[in-house]
């Protein structure tokens, strides 16, 4: 067991002060805030602010090549690409281990402790298999180790150059010539569709069940012009016909889309991930962030082409994209911006009762398969109940003291499972009025008196009689008290 002292954390969406962190097996096992460092003298002290890893959710290593050449002069994303390809070309296992090291190494350094590299430089520049067919593949990885970098490789099927047409130039390096002929390369593991562009429809089909599944999604204007044409359909309504949209996929860019698209991904759940520094470098345009987080799409950040490597700016470049669009400030808190543990599902029909709550969290759940690691049900409508919150609940259950994957937690109050009585809560609020040395205050929320009655029980003076023990049954008691 290791033990880190953090002078000051992000935990729970919040800045904690002093803040314990034990790690086990290279993984956190408790983070327990307000522990003094003289309580725990063999920890290692962390000074300033700690923030846990974070993840670099769509990244092509070689393109890091490119940095201070592509920006030398006019163009566009087709003019960048023509630059990129004449990189492609020449890249070796060997070079290729190399580039991606000093990449991956900087992700590190900007704070970055896991990337999902987005992989189609499969073959030699004739298109024909290295003596190890993915030894391109194993470069990254070994790539990867050196930096000390948490890698998810996606694996790319890339068989065309538009909408069927063979591959051309460079592409032949892409291509393993059919679907099956990818899949059998790839492997199971997690996969990538380059873009409906270079996948043909008729060969979706391989990719279907693959998790998680990333794909480039209306990155540019021509690719839905392309898509539409081809099959009457937008990039995303192509996807979800071929059954390839969901909680395990994730769409990178979504920069052009229309208002069914921006409702079918919420609806579906598929997670969005944007990268802005890339996007506004190669003047693809801004996309729809703030509407697709309220849609209800996870949305994630990558340095995709490593224009700039810093996740900061990826997530400050959500918010002031979206301050460029609508000429309006503040679309995202902080919070927001940092945490991305929790999904968020809004049950539309909210109204018909808290079944309905129940019935919208369940669909969600059967979407993700196995791949659930904890369930969280709160027993009355709380719509203010926020991701950090149930975060912290489910920390609670899966990393507290005793408890196991598997197991059932509940809550509990003084060692007694259940929530407080008003009494213990009453008694709580003298405990803690005299720790902080001033009076804190309760607001009680009751059922309607009419329920109550309904039910043949009188609320009214069993509350008094606790009130009067307790000494509060006064107007400077601060206890409210309300009823829904």
């Amino acid at each position: 067991m290791t033990g880190y002292s953090l002078q000051r954390a992000w935990v729970d969406g919040t800045v904690l002060d002093d803040v314990l962190v034990e790690v086990a097996g290279g993984r956190f096992t408790r983070v327990t805030p307000d522990v003094a460092a003289a309580d725990v003298p063999r920890a290692t002290r962390l000074d300033g602010l700690t923030l846990p890893g974070l993840a670099n959710a769509h990244s092509h290593a070689f393109h890091r090549a490119l940095r201070g050449r592509t920006q030398r002069q006019r163009g566009t994303f087709w003019t960048w690409r023509e630059q990129m390809y004449d990189v492609a070309g020449r890249l070796t296992p060997d070079s290729y281990r190399e580039l991606a090291a000093a990449t991956f190494r900087e992700m590190v350094v900007a704070g970055y402790t896991s990337v999902g590299e987005f992989h189609y430089l499969h073959h030699q520049p004739d298109g024909t298999l290295h003596e190890e067919p993915n030894a391109m593949r194993d470069a990254l990885r070994d790539a990867a180790e050196t930096a000390s970098i948490r890698l998810v490789l996606l694996d790319t099927a890339y068989l065309s150059s538009g909408f069927g047409a063979p591959p051309e130039g460079v592409q032949v390096r892409y291509s393993d010539g059919s679907g099956a002929a990818w899949a059998a390369r790839a492997g199971a593991g997690p996969a990538a569709i380059h873009s409906v562009r270079a996948v043909p429809r008729d060969e979706l089909h391989h990719l279907r069940g693959r998790h998680p599944l990333h794909v480039h999604l209306s990155e540019q204007v021509a690719e839905n012009d392309g898509c539409l044409a081809a099959y009457g359909l937008t990039p995303a309504g192509l996807l979800h016909a071929e059954g390839l949209l969901g909680p395990r996929t994730t769409v990178v860019h979504a920069t052009h889309l229309t208002d069914d698209d921006i409702e079918l991904l919420g609806s579906t759940r598929t997670n969005v991930c944007l990268t802005p520094t890339t996007e506004r470098d190669l003047a693809d345009g801004i996309g729809p962030a703030r509407r697709l987080a309220d849609a209800g799409c996870r949305l994630s950040v990558g340095s995709d082409s490593h224009a700039v490597v810093d996740p900061f700016e990826e997530l400050r470049g959500l918010e002031m994209h979206e301050r460029l669009a609508t000429r309006a400030r503040g679309h995202f808190t902080a919070a927001e911006l940092l945490d991305g543990s929790v999904q968020v599902v809004v049950a539309e029909d909210w109204a018909e009762g808290m079944g309905a709550s129940l019935r919208a969290g369940l669909a969600a759940l059967a979407g993700l398969g196995e791949d659930v690691p904890s369930v969280v049900v709160s027993l009355v409508d709380l719509p203010d109940l926020v991701p950090q919150v149930v975060a912290r609940v489910v920390g609670g259950a899966v990393g507290g003291a005793g408890a196991a994957a598997g197991s059932l937690a509940r809550a509990a109050y003084d060692g007694v499972l259940g929530v407080p009585t008003f009494d213990e809560v009453l008694t709580m609020l003298a405990e803690e009025s005299a720790r902080h040395g001033r009076s804190v205050g309760v607001l009680v929320e009751l059922k309607d008196p009419a329920h109550s009655a309904s039910l043949g029980l009188d609320l009214a003076e069993p509350l008094l009689d606790d009130l009067r023990r307790h000494r509060r049954d006064h107007s400077r008691s601060r206890v409210s008290v309300m009823s829904v």
